[in-house]
């Protein structure tokens, strides 16, 4: 008790919005043909996907955005992984966006990491097509050249029309209704790109509020912000009588108005929906995004939360023989899809080297950080939803946002440093309600701090055993699998002694 005020100190002020938040547990799963408003062509391009209800969170936001709520307030929304985030703003963006029909940047979706904004992408392109919506992506996955000939285009006119320049410059326009892009390309377009502009934006969504937040990216927020704001300021000039009635729409866009129930304020306005299954409480961080009367949608009380089909698993191993738990453990799940989880980017190369020296193990094992080449993560990403690829070792970058179908089990071979981490790693399995599995290798000194940490999340760890003749009847082969391992090393650690001393002439003829 004498650590209670202490601990009263330290703690952060909980902004009032947050404090009477909206339970989306309240709404029900509810199949398509009772969601309200839908576009017909919505429902059966959902359908094609397999779609045929929508979760509680994707019911909660439809109802605050196309429903009653009719995005009249920015949306802060806290829900656990797998719960269906993506589509929970994707759906409402694209309904929203179809009921105007000329081409322009009017909605952009920022993700931290590249493998998050490609999958994050098909799930726009998947519904926005069926409205005459197009997607576009700024990832830097491919050159930037490459990406202005995909955003950006030159408009056709008709002819024999006089066209006011400082209403519609002549030359370039945007080609995509959607931009799902990274931070780091969103400024390089916004900075260089000729016709690239914000000025019709009406959607920002910051999906992983979090890691964006924490991060300064160039500092991309403060500069959206500040030009969304300048153009939501500014007054639409009067459209001239000889405009063609293509442009109408366009008019929609930007006209002057006052906002229901916000004094003063131009409508439509530019709205934001910020997401994370760990949205921080901070106000000094939330107040960077700028929120108009913020809406707290939440999954209950508790800031952090597990899939509720979730089982958490603990396997107390001896340090020394760590890697022969794992494989025992691996081979008790008997082929079922799985990530293994490791502190760093140089513990998932070695782990998964060490895994492969193993003989007759007779699982498809590769590994997958944020410091591989996109080409080859996107492959080996592939590989592993097609089932071509059972066990994926990976660093961190897996473990935010990545929907993989099928991962049946989560496996933390270094026990995650907080629960945050923890969550984000664990909601790569029971997502979308299915069951899953995430099982934890502790050393015995470890086991108090874990279970401190799961009480943040108002959960617990079940014991889990591998039976211990399988540990011993791994021993020799572990002995050659190390020796294995330390050859890959120096033969790797060469190499890497050869491009270092090669001369600058040489590393760049061998670039070019």
């Amino acid at each position: 008790m004498e650590n209670e005020p202490e601990r009263k100190k330290k703690r952060i002020p909980v902004l009032s919005w947050m404090r009477d938040p909206i339970d989306v547990n309240l709404s029900n799963k509810c199949p398509l043909k009772y969601i309200p408003s839908l576009d017909p062509r919505l429902t059966v391009a959902l359908q094609n996907t397999g779609i045929t209800s929508l979760f509680p969170v994707q019911v909660a936001v439809w109802h605050e955005t196309i429903g009653p709520g009719g995005f009249e307030r920015d949306l802060c929304i806290n829900s656990p992984t797998g719960s269906g985030k993506t589509l929970a703003y994707a759906l409402p963006i694209v309904q929203a966006l179809s009921t105007r029909s000329v081409r322009c940047l009017r909605a952009l979706v920022v993700l931290p990491t590249r493998d998050l904004a490609l999958q994050v992408k098909e799930v726009f392109a998947a519904i926005a097509p069926a409205v005459g919506l197009s997607v576009g992506l700024a990832v830097g996955q491919s050159s930037i050249a490459h990406e202005i000939s995909e955003l950006i285009k030159k408009p056709k006119f008709e002819a024999g029309i006089c066209y006011d320049p400082e209403i519609f410059p002549i030359g370039l326009e945007s080609s995509v209704d959607i931009l799902v892009a990274t931070p780091g390309r969103l400024i390089d377009h916004i900075n260089s790109t000729k016709g690239f502009t914000l000025e019709h934006l009406s959607y920002l969504v910051v999906d992983e509020t979090d890691r964006l937040l924490r991060e300064s990216y160039q500092s991309w927020l403060p500069t959206v912000i500040q030009l969304t704001r300048a153009n939501t300021e500014a007054l639409f000039p009067s459209p001239k009588p000889f405009l063609p009635s293509a442009f109408d729409s366009l008019r929609t866009i930007r006209r002057c108005g006052i906002e229901r129930g916000f004094k003063g304020r131009v409508y439509p306005r530019f709205v934001k929906m910020v997401l994370s299954a760990t949205l921080t409480q901070d106000p000094g961080k939330l107040s960077q995004l700028d929120l108009h009367h913020p809406l707290f949608l939440t999954t209950g009380e508790r800031r952090y939360q597990l899939p509720e089909q979730l089982r958490s698993l603990n396997l107390i191993c001896e340090p020394s023989l760590k890697p022969l738990y794992l494989v025992a453990l691996l081979q008790t799940l008997k082929g079922e899809k799985s990530i293994v989880f490791t502190s760093s980017v140089e513990s998932t190369h070695r782990l998964c080297t060490l895994l492969n020296n193993f003989e007759d193990l007779q699982i498809t094992i590769k590994e997958y950080t944020g410091l591989q080449r996109q080409s080859l993560r996107s492959k080996t990403l592939k590989a592993f939803r097609e089932g071509e690829i059972q066990v994926l070792v990976s660093s961190d970058a897996m473990t935010r946002g990545m929907d993989v179908e099928g991962i049946k089990n989560v496996i933390n071979y270094d026990m995650p440093p907080y629960i945050k981490t923890y969550v984000h790693r664990a909601g790569r399995s029971a997502r979308a309600g299915q069951d899953g599995c995430c099982f934890t290798l502790l050393h015995k000194g470890e086991v108090r701090r874990f279970k401190k940490m799961l009480e943040k999340a108002d959960s617990s760890s079940t014991p889990y055993t591998v039976p211990s003749d399988s540990i011993e009847s791994l021993r020799s082969t572990y002995a050659s699998a190390l020796e294995k391992l330390k050859e890959n090393v120096q033969l790797e650690n060469q190499k890497k002694r050869k491009t270092s001393f090669r001369s600058p002439a040489a590393r760049t003829k061998r670039r070019l």
